[in-house]
């Protein structure tokens, strides 16, 4: 083995096709530094596209599978007559993504990228296959949990090994990368979804994705084999480093208080109540318990504290928490607004989704690249965070008279500076941490993001049922009020068979509560842009970051 050391700005594959060994192993599972090595094993360009693919097919499918159930929120609310328990289609996936996404980190390190992916795609296929299958609405619940178990895993072990192959300044542009096919799965996931859902009905929308899944499944399998360093550890050993402990309470913590809040506006229970306080008590105190496990008693916490003192690494986990929870919330509410207030059919209101999907692409690949040529992030990261701040605002602003052109295009500012906000803070976090820190960084984002998503759509979810309840109780009045307020509430396919008062009163019920939720949204894109501007310009070194990589054909 050669002895000559190797330099950090050497290429990821040379022209000898040598795949370089970098000592510094970057997790805390490593048993030291190991020496610098270099395997010649007959690899080529192609060999890289195969890796590639495998993972980022699965990110496709996971960005295809949240924009279909985006869609169908109505129409499936419709179906079961439980459109007001459909928000907790997007909220059970979600929460079960921030708390399973946390361990992939270790898992990754533990089972090895591939035997993380492949537990991660099996999770999420069993779930989409249940989705397909459900016959009540809690059953379908319970079925986006199951498939968020795996949708968490697909995200971060694809980014975390991502990030073990390419070089940090080239890495935001393989980000872009990856983001046109995000992109491309978010912008036909909501008009095929409508499509499929008009045509076939919504069950097919989950089960015509199990193809794809496998066919993403096999290509990891036999294609992506990217060797951890060797530790003295046993298996049962490195599962103990895992923190269960700090998992447990923040799920709780987190599933509580949507808990809470759900009940109190979705079922109509008082502040007053002893269940809604109680739950929200049990946040509060779950919520105490997980800072402290995280702090004392973790043996590698799932969000160590030690980063997030750490002015960079602080600032970009807020700026991800508030541009995911406004992103998933006009995710979630747009199509709605289109069904509930425009009238649309699904497949009409996914369609407008499909702009964002495009400049969600279009973002991050712009970013990658001027990153790439210019070798810094702060102006861009800020200038992101101001264009979801002029999207939010122009939204918030429709009502009947406002023109088509911003109906389709208003979303397109959000869903650019989106992308390339979470492009850029993703390379300055790896930045400003040491390469021993770059896994749990990278987990520490994700957590904040799937939190943010999670409380995102929940929470809109409650406002909107709370604003919406009210307004149709001052409209509606008579001795069927309520039975109309509630087939209003419980399928939004009801309002065009209204009488045309009635109907008014519903369209603008539904227009007063999002708008509500979307002057929120401008409220939490304002606080976005200021957590976004106290982050560093740190220098984004062209080194591949440290990881032994096999390829086995």
């Amino acid at each position: 083995m050669s002895s000559t050391p190797v330099d950090e700005r050497q290429a990821l594959l040379s022209k000898s096709n040598t795949v370089v060994l970098v000592q510094e192993y970057g997790t805390a599972s490593s048993s030291g530094a190991s020496t610098p090595s270099v395997i010649k094993p007959n690899t080529s360009r192609a060999d890289l596209i195969w890796i590639l693919g495998g993972l980022w097919s699965a990110v496709f499918l996971g960005a295809l599978d949240t924009t279909i159930v985006a869609t169908l929120v109505s129409p499936i609310g419709s179906y079961f007559e439980k459109s007001h328990q459909a928000s907790y289609l997007g909220t059970s996936y979600l929460l079960s993504v921030c708390c399973f996404t946390p361990l992939y980190g270790r898992l990754s390190d533990i089972m090895g990228r591939k035997g993380a992916m492949l537990l991660a795609l099996s999770l999420f296929g069993i779930g989409t296959l249940l989705c397909g299958m459900a016959n009540s609405m809690e059953f379908l619940i319970f079925a986006r949990a199951v498939a968020g178990m795996g949708g968490g895993g697909v995200m971060t072990v694809s980014s975390i090994s991502v990030t073990d192959i390419i070089p940090l300044k080239q890495r935001g542009l393989y980000q872009g990368l990856a983001n046109i096919l995000f992109g491309l799965g978010s912008g036909i996931g909501g008009p095929v979804g409508g499509w499929i859902n008009d045509t076939l009905g919504w069950r097919a929308a989950f089960l015509i994705q199990i193809p794809i899944l496998i066919l993403s499944a096999i290509v990891i399998m036999f294609k992506v084999n990217i060797k951890l360093p060797e530790t003295q550890q046993t298996t049962r050993q490195k599962l103990a480093r895992i923190d269960y402990a700090g998992s447990f309470t923040l799920v709780i913590s987190v599933g509580s208080l949507l808990l809470g809040l759900s009940l109190k506006t979705g079922e109509d229970l008082e502040w007053s109540s002893p269940i809604v306080i109680g739950l929200l008590c049990l946040s509060g105190a779950f919520a105490v318990a997980f800072v402290s496990v995280e702090a004392k008693w973790a043996p590698e916490p799932v969000m160590p504290l030690r980063i997030l003192t750490m002015r960079t690494p602080f600032f970009v986990a807020l700026s991800n928490f508030c541009v995911s929870a406004n992103a998933f919330a006009m995710l979630y509410n747009v199509p709605l607004y289109f069904s509930a207030v425009r009238l649309n059919s699904a497949s009409e209101a996914g369609l407008h989704l499909l702009p964002n999907a495009i400049a969600v692409s279009c973002g991050s690949v712009f970013a990658g690249w001027i990153m790439r040529k210019t070798g810094k992030l702060y102006w861009l990261t800020l200038s992101s965070a101001i264009g979801v701040l002029l999207s939010a605002f122009l939204i918030s602003s429709w009502k009947e008279s406002t023109h088509r052109f911003h109906l389709w295009f208003d979303i397109v500012f959000g869903g650019f500076g989106m992308s390339s906000l979470i492009t850029s803070t993703l390379i300055a976090l790896i930045a400003s941490v040491d390469k021993k820190d770059y896994a749990v960084a990278t987990g520490i984002s994700y957590l904040f993001r799937t939190t943010g998503q999670v409380l995102g759509v929940s929470l809109s979810g409650a406002l909107i049922q709370a604003v919406l309840v009210s307004s149709l109780r001052k409209g509606i009045q008579g001795p069927d009020a309520e039975r109309i307020i509630q087939n209003i509430r419980h399928s939004t396919a009801v309002i065009p068979t209204l009488e045309p008062t009635l109907r008014d009163v519903a369209i603008q019920s539904y227009q007063r509560a999002l708008t509500t939720v979307f002057t929120c949204q401008v409220v939490l894109a304002f606080l976005l842009v200021l957590c976004c501007t106290p982050i560093e310009e740190n220098p984004l070194p062209s080194a591949h970051l440290p990881i032994l990589i096999v390829y086995k054909f």
